[in-house]
């Protein structure tokens, strides 16, 4: 069956070599405190300065996944309050995440049509990061980069931490505009579930040091102290980030992949919007995801897309939460090829 679920979604094609190449290598079974496990760590760090352009100064972390960076973030680097700005459901649940363990913490809802009004922002002193959920898989939106640089020119001496959980690996992101970046692999790095990351800036970290927090499992400091030897706190998943190492290795530069993805959903865009009875969920293009396409109808209709695409061979996401009954996502993530996507908009041309 061939996915466009938007995750765990497909994974790469060449995903079977490189687990068999794994066991050959003997990774699996590599301490984390080896010479072979710190040499894999500092690779990845070094790819993911070549292939997606983080800055060298940028620390890289292991976690178990892109929401265990919730707690991280408030536990570790907020140090009075944080803002969240975000339109879906997992935006909703950072900022829940975040009110449980710091009270203080606001934020701003928006529609998912509604881009942000950074002119007329009025973010209170007392918060020290911004939390912005750059593409929100539930409901299929997207915050630009150049959004994210207008409210860093607004609000320079505050942090800015952002979800990229379902871009990552696919667009082109300016990490100079972010203090704290963060994904899951199993989404644009077309790999299994089970590992994140969390990348942070200078400033990042300094905030960190400053605030002090330990004796947590997962308090940034202990990860920190451990991530200078690139050697981490806990058993990590190897596994996954000798994945990782051979899907940066293979994919081209990021900006390479960020162009070949646009194209393909502005086809995506174009073929729904030339079908009779679907239509674009998010009608502003300019918070329209870049990488998780939302396709909405009545009910009945959603129901029989999802059926006839099965019978053909092929899963749809369903719609998250509320939106679930009446749509459905697409996945535009890099592992997807174009002869695959080409042959869901041949299916999808019937409606």
């Amino acid at each position: 069956m061939l996915t466009f679920s938007a995750g765990p979604s497909k994974v790469y094609d060449s995903m079977p070599q490189y687990l068999q190449d794994a066991y050959e290598a003997g990774i699996l079974s590599a301490n984390h405190r080896s010479a072979a496990f710190m040499n894999l760590y500092r690779e990845v760090h070094q790819l993911f300065c070549e292939k997606l352009h983080m800055p060298e100064e940028y620390s890289l972390l292991f976690t178990s996944s892109a929401t265990e960076n919730w707690e991280i973030i408030t536990q570790s680097i907020v140090e009075s309050a944080s803002y969240h700005i975000y339109s879906g459901s997992f935006g909703k649940k950072w900022i829940n995440f975040a009110q449980h363990i710091n009270p203080e913490t606001e934020g701003l809802k928006i529609e998912a049509d509604q881009a942000i009004d950074v002119a007329n922002l009025n973010i209170a002193e007392k918060f020290d990061l911004i939390a912005i959920t750059q593409n929100e898989t539930s409901n299929a939106t997207q915050v630009p980069m150049e959004v994210l640089e207008e409210i860093q020119d607004k609000y320079p001496e505050k942090l800015i931490a952002v979800d990229t959980t379902s871009s990552m690996g696919g667009i082109a992101l300016n990490f100079n505009l972010g203090d704290i970046w963060y994904a899951s692999v199993q989404k644009c790095f077309g790999m299994p579930a089970g590992l994140g990351v969390l990348i942070l800036s200078p400033r990042a970290v300094e905030q960190t040091e400053r605030k002090g927090e330990k004796g947590r499992y997962n308090s940034l400091n202990f990860m920190l102290e451990n991530a200078r030897s690139f050697q981490t706190h806990y058993t990590p998943n190897v596994l996954g980030i000798y994945l990782l190492k051979r899907v940066l290795q293979d994919i081209p530069e990021i900006q390479h992949i960020s162009s070949r993805l646009n194209d393909r959903m502005h086809q995506l865009e174009q073929c729904i919007i030339q079908t009779s009875s679907l239509r674009l969920l998010v009608s502003n293009s300019e918070t329209r995801s870049k990488t998780v396409l939302g396709v909405t109808g009545t009910e009945s209709l959603i129901s029989e897309v999802k059926k006839a695409a099965e019978e053909a061979g092929m899963q749809l996401g369903s719609g998250y939460g509320p939106l679930k009954p009446t749509s459905f996502r697409i996945a535009n993530f890099p592992a997807i090829t174009d002869e695959e996507m080409d042959k869901l908009m041949s299916f999808l041309k019937n409606y």
